[in-house]
């Protein structure tokens, strides 16, 4: 069985800025990205029964419609054990509690550190039995 990271964004290169960082893990199968342009499709997707495990979802907070913010209760009572990442440009002390009062296990600013990123992802692989 795979492992998946789901990441919700509207901006449509923000799919291939993740590709392109995590491109080695994807060539090796060590996890696969799935992506979702808005609040309600992510909420589609976790829906669906998928073949893979979900063990991150990263959400960028300004979106049109439902926001991020919006968006984390919802995916915490349809998957309370999956953690949510929120991405912001804004990284200031209200977006920070808020999100995390809304149930976010953490907090990326924009532009988004990657090896941050690869560390919380590392983590998440190794909880799941899927580390290198």
């Amino acid at each position: 069985m795979s492992v998946l990271i789901l990441v919700v964004d509207d901006e449509p290169d923000v799919a291939d800025l993740f590709r392109q960082q995590f491109r080695r893990d994807l060539r090796a199968g060590r996890f696969a990205l799935a992506f979702a342009h808005s609040a309600d499709e992510a909420l589609a997707r976790l829906r669906v029964p998928g073949e893979e495990t979900l063990i991150l979802i990263l959400s960028d907070i300004n979106m049109p419609g439902m926001t991020g913010l919006e968006l984390l209760p919802h995916v915490r009572s349809a998957r309370p054990e999956v953690p949510v990442i929120m991405i912001t440009a804004y990284g200031d002390a209200e977006t920070r509690r808020r999100a995390t009062e809304c149930g976010a296990a953490g907090l990326l600013t924009k532009p988004i550190d990657f090896a941050a990123l690869r560390e919380e992802v590392e983590r998440r692989l190794a909880e799941s039995g899927r580390a290198a």
